[in-house]
């Protein structure tokens, strides 16, 4: 159930696009297959008989543990994506993310110091960037991730010269 502090009243939340699902999914892929066959070693190795000792259930149960847990993280992505949001408002950007421990991170126009657009070769090979706000404060990690190449530069473009017109009046 949003509350208000999530959801404020009259705020018309902006989605990334649903391709970023597919760049979710290659950076899951790409974690799990490392972490798969680095612990699969020990079930080789008492196959083989080479690890006698070894229990042969813990040599099993770790990896599928794992894979299991991998695939609820798996299941996870789209809900997580479709919960990225951001909203521009009269003096700041609102981005919200998350799904069980809802988060909203309000950055106003005037504390922003430059804004920076970045992509992988996943998000480029897709046509998206993901958008990063850098403000005075070290421990704001204000991105957007997900965004179509020409929304990311109007956004970019659109932020800067809100930014230049919030810091000019102080």
């Amino acid at each position: 159930m949003p509350t208000e502090a999530i959801d404020p009243p009259g705020v018309t939340w902006l989605r990334v696009s649903p391709k970023y699902v597919t760049v979710k999914i290659a950076g899951w892929a790409l974690g799990n297959l490392f972490l798969v066959a680095v612990l699969s070693v020990p079930l080789v190795l008492v196959l083989n008989g080479v690890w006698k000792a070894f229990p042969l259930w813990l040599a099993v149960a770790v990896p599928a543990a794992v894979m299991l847990l991998a695939l609820w993280r798996l299941l996870l992505i789209p809900r997580q994506v479709r919960a990225l949001g951001y909203a521009e408002r009269e003096d700041d950007l609102l981005i919200r993310g998350g799904i069980f421990f809802q988060r909203v991170l309000v950055v106003p126009y005037g504390r922003m110091q430059y804004v920076d657009i970045g992509a992988g070769p996943v998000e480029r090979s897709l046509g998206l960037c993901t958008l990063k706000l850098h403000t005075a404060s070290a421990g704001t990690n204000a991105e957007i991730p997900g965004l179509p190449d020409g929304e990311g530069a109007r956004l970019r473009e659109q932020l800067s010269a809100r930014g230049e017109a919030r810091l000019a009046g102080l």
